[in-house]
């Protein structure tokens, strides 16, 4: 990486710092495309926050992949695509499956350790809702943590990757927005030092988005505070395509106790696998009631089983449902889940001897920019991997664990796209005029409150209108709120200096609308959507495309 000159509009000396690629975020999908891309040139990672302070690290469950000899591709495909509720691309989902065994091998040479088998096995696989056969490889209930972990030590040895904490991306920069009509593609980022205040400029050729989903334009979400979506509204104001963000996939089992005060009990996930080895949903009459809703009983699909819980507590006028593995012999749930059953013990629950108080929670994205199953983007040059992307794995609903296999197998394709289409030349990257960052430059006045005010607006719409049952009209108060909330946030935007709070919020705000939009195109309810003046799902199926330009 190497600092150069940039221009004001004023020609005040600034920096633009350039690498071979850049890659914008830093869970798994990042990282593991920065080890591989350091093979072949200079690599710079930015991240808002801290690294471990993603989704990714937060993985509980594990990664599905084709282990044993008694499963297969077609399966693992047959079960993804059932998930997927008709809208998978089956194409992107056999290369993905077909791929996983060597993404997992690739993982055990940066380090990762998954809990060894028993009788032979070299690995212990797990079960999960939606699956067939047990194909989830973990690290007891912190999977993500461990993959994310270990890719982190291996990039901070290597010496053509640059990590960069506290950068926050706020726009990509493109020919198009430079007034170069003869081409559109991608050519950086400008980016926020968190530490300084300044905004740098970040030149390449080569863009990753791996930023990440949008958990927080929910009230309540099993996601950390970093996911509001910067990467889906970076490419939609850039000019990239965007499909299917109707499909917010909400987990069935967030943890639930009044008692419980604190972000981390508030959005602690108690993982599918606790239902793969036998837990059972039961209602506060502590009846079971998933058969009443499919005859997979507690193992059904997470639209099927959050629709259902949904449903029993509006029903009963409960606060919540429960998860109950209590049965399983003394000792179990510590060994194989202990990083749920310390949490859960810290708020007074404890899941060995009594049953966990849940309710569902926005959990994942499955839409997002749209791609092919190299990640591609429609602005050239420009990629997206993991929950940032839309390649067509998930469908309508994700299949349990499979998220984090696209983060690796699509990352990996990404690079050997972006090597193919845009070789690394000596004189590379080509040179741009790019004027510096300009715009208001106000400190921000007391109206912080507003700021705060207009982001519980957003998630608490989002939540009452555009949750997990939807109706037409909720749909329209939604966006007709969210045009008015669009238009104070763009002038906070312009008129004020960039804060993080301000870009989040921005983001926020462009992501909800694009949820709202996606879910009003789609004229039926399908996976995760589920609209009940549309309540069945149309004989063709239709992927929500939306195009800024």
């Amino acid at each position: 990486m190497t600092w150069q000159p940039a221009s004001w509009y004023n020609s005040v000396p600034f920096k633009m710092k350039t690498s071979d690629f850049l890659v914008i975020g830093a869970g798994v999908a990042g990282l593991s495309f920065a080890l591989r891309a350091a093979e072949h040139g200079k690599v710079a990672v930015i991240t808002k926050g801290k690294f471990l302070d993603c989704s990714s690290a937060k993985a509980q469950g594990g990664i599905a992949a084709v282990w044993d000899r008694n499963d297969s591709f077609e399966d693992h495909v047959a079960d993804t695509l059932d998930a997927g509720a008709g809208l998978c691309n089956e194409q992107a989902v056999r290369t993905i499956v077909e791929e996983g065994p060597d993404a997992i091998r690739e993982l055990l040479e940066w380090g990762v350790n998954f809990d060894p088998g028993n009788q032979g096995e070299d690995y212990e696989l797990a079960r999960e809702g939606g699956h067939t056969k047990r194909r989830i490889l973990h690290a007891k209930d912190a999977t993500g943590l461990e993959i994310t972990s270990k890719l982190l030590e291996a990039a901070k040895l290597h010496p053509n990757i640059e990590l960069l904490e506290d950068h926050f991306a706020i726009d990509l920069i493109t020919t198009t927005k430079l007034g170069l009509v003869t081409e559109d593609r991608v050519l950086g980022a400008y980016v926020l030092d968190r530490v300084s205040g300044e905004v740098e400029i970040f030149r390449s050729d080569r863009v990753l988005l791996a930023t990440g989903g949008c958990g927080r334009v929910y009230l309540y979400t099993t996601n950390n505070d970093s996911a509001t979506g910067d990467g889906v509204a970076m490419a939609w104001r850039a000019g990239a395509t965007i499909a299917n963000m109707e499909f917010v996939q909400f987990h069935p089992t967030c943890f639930f106790n009044t008692r419980a005060e604190g972000a981390e009990a508030r959005s602690f996930l108690i993982s599918e696998a606790v239902r793969g080895e036998g837990g059972v949903l039961i209602g506060a009459d502590g009846k079971e009631f998933m058969h009443k809703y499919d005859p997979r009983k507690s193992l059904a699909p997470r639209d099927i089983t959050a629709r259902a819980v949904d449903s029993e507590m509006k029903r009963t006028g409960s606060m919540c449902v429960y998860l109950d593995i209590s049965h399983k012999p003394e000792g179990f749930v510590q060994e194989r889940f202990p990083l749920i059953y310390e949490t859960c013990n810290r708020y007074g629950v404890n899941p060995a001897r009594e049953p966990i108080p849940v309710v569902p929670a926005a959990h994942f994205q499955c839409g997002g920019v749209l791609t092919d199953v190299n990640g591609q983007t429609s602005l050239d040059g420009l990629y997206a991997a993991g929950e940032t992307g839309c390649t067509g794995l998930h469908g309508a609903n994700r299949l349990a664990s499979n998220s984090l296999l696209e983060c690796v197998v699509v990352a990996k394709r990404a690079l050997n796209s972006m090597l193919s289409l845009h070789p690394l030349r000596k004189d590379s990257p080509t040179p741009y005029d790019i004027p510096a960052w300009h715009h208001g430059d106000t400190a921000l006045p007391d109206e912080l409150s507003v700021i705060y005010h207009n982001w519980d607006e957003i998630r608490r719409l989002m939540w009452d209108y555009v949750s997990i049952v939807r109706t037409n009209k909720r749909l329209d108060r939604a966006a007709t709120r969210l045009r008015m909330l669009h238009r104070e946030v763009k002038d906070f935007y312009w008129g004020y200096r960039i804060t993080p709070d301000i870009l989040e919020l921005r983001n926020l705000v462009a992501v909800a609308s694009l949820i709202v939009d996606c879910a009003m195109r789609r004229n039926e309810s399908r996976g995760l959507h589920f609209n009940t003046d549309y309540p069945g799902k149309l004989d063709h199926r239709f992927v929500t495309q939306l195009h800024r330009w």
